[in-house]
């Protein structure tokens, strides 16, 4: 069967897509596909109509393939592809809509605000943030609402630092999200189909912040995969999970990223196409369930194929 791999894009997340792109391209070719790589450009929509591959493997991160901007094209071409469809990935994208999506669905999701450049450079929303310190409490979880792998996150443990957290989030977009921080574990549970895999725990080593840098160096974090969980907590977790994962609309597989405080597990964000790095959490999960990455990218194809019920 001949799969079109669309990886790289223009996007900052573009070096992490390449290595994803690459680690399944692989395991495509020992499961004896024919694999049509794409660095994907300008030129997407002219070398898929060339090629007519019978399905895609979507394994860009960030805007242009994790937003849904691909998928809309591969719909257009009657292309099947893996993954979330066009609105689910639209709203993972935007933390600020998947919040308020989470929100209006029970699912539990720390507190926020979010503002946009034209709210400070035409509305004053400037004036607006001594309120966060009675609305929301500090510290705060500074990020752009768009993006992934931790870029352009800060941490705020004051208002005096928020300014700063600010312009380093509004870098990457130009609309943030003001998150109270949660103190509690970093777990993942990955869903494949409409199932959840054993969750996966990120342990920062020597304290470090699971930011960008950690997360994709080998040695900068550390990972437990099944987390050290009871089973209440386990049961808890993979139910919030799941939860958050319909309540966007999701399909085919992602990742659900939350936080395990004392009040319980809390979503941060639901991931559209994960990483499938040596580093990423979906395989490890994967790997923990008894699944072979070859084995697992089999699945995210077989479900790719699968008719809409």
């Amino acid at each position: 069967m001949k799969v079109a791999v669309l990886k790289g894009g223009r996007s900052l997340e573009r070096g992490v897509s390449l290595r994803s792109g690459a680690r399944v391209e692989d395991a495509l070719e020992r499961l004896g596909h024919e694999v049509l790589p794409l660095d994907v450009g300008t030129d997407l929509v002219e070398r898929l109509t060339a090629e007519r591959p019978r399905v895609a493997f979507v394994a860009m991160h960030g805007r242009g393939g994790e937003d849904g901007t691909a998928q809309e094209l591969l719909e257009i071409l009657d292309i099947p592809f893996t993954g979330p469809g066009v609105a689910a990935c639209g709203r993972c994208m935007d933390k600020v809509l998947a919040k308020h999506a989470l929100r209006e669905a029970g699912v539990p999701t720390p507190d926020w605000f979010a503002f946009n450049e034209t709210a400070f450079r035409e509305l004053g929303a400037a004036d607006a943030l001594g309120a966060l310190e009675e609305r929301v409490g500090f510290p705060l979880v500074v990020k752009p609402s768009r993006g992934g792998s931790a870029l352009g996150v800060k941490f705020a443990a004051s208002r005096f630092e928020v300014p700063e957290a600010l312009v380093a989030a509004f870098s990457y977009d130009d609309r943030v999200l003001l998150e109270r921080f949660v103190e509690g574990r970093e777990l993942a549970v990955s869903v494949l189909g409409a199932e959840p895999l054993p969750v996966a725990e990120a342990i920062p080593v020597g304290g470090d912040r699971y930011d960008f840098e950690a997360r994709y160096e080998i040695g900068r974090t550390s990972f437990a995969c099944p987390a050290e969980l009871g089973d209440a907590e386990t049961a808890s977790v993979t139910e919030t999970a799941l939860a958050a994962y319909e309540a966007l609309g999701c399909s085919g597989f992602s990742r659900v990223d939350l936080i395990l405080g004392d009040d319980g597990p809390r979503v941060l964000e639901v991931n559209a196409i994960p990483g499938l790095t040596d580093t990423s959490l979906l395989p490890q999960a994967a790997e923990a369930a008894g699944m072979s990455f070859e084995q697992l990218v089999e699945r995210i194809l077989d479900l790719a194929l699968k008719p809409a019920v």
